[in-house]
């Protein structure tokens, strides 16, 4: 159990357009399924910063990251 536990990851599908930019960031954490679309993978085993940077790289801001204690929406910042 890491750090990344407490991250609830959203990939908006009606935005993901399967750059598959997420996938070569954090392997751990995201796979491409067969409509080509980003998924979240259970469990998810890259650390936090790793996904963080993943949904940065995400050319159409499709990834949302929460702390799920708090409910703060880490990315994209409100």
């Amino acid at each position: 159990m890491g750090d990344a536990d407490n991250l609830e990851i959203i990939v908006d599908r009606d935005e993901c357009i399967g750059d598959g930019a997420c996938v070569s960031d954090a392997p751990e954490t995201f796979e491409m399924d067969d409509e080509d679309k980003a998924i979240v993978k259970s469990p998810v085993s890259d650390d936090k910063e790793t996904i963080l940077e993943a949904a940065r790289n995400c050319p159409v801001d499709a990834i949302i990251i929460k702390d799920k204690a708090t409910g703060e929406q880490l990315y994209p910042e409100d």
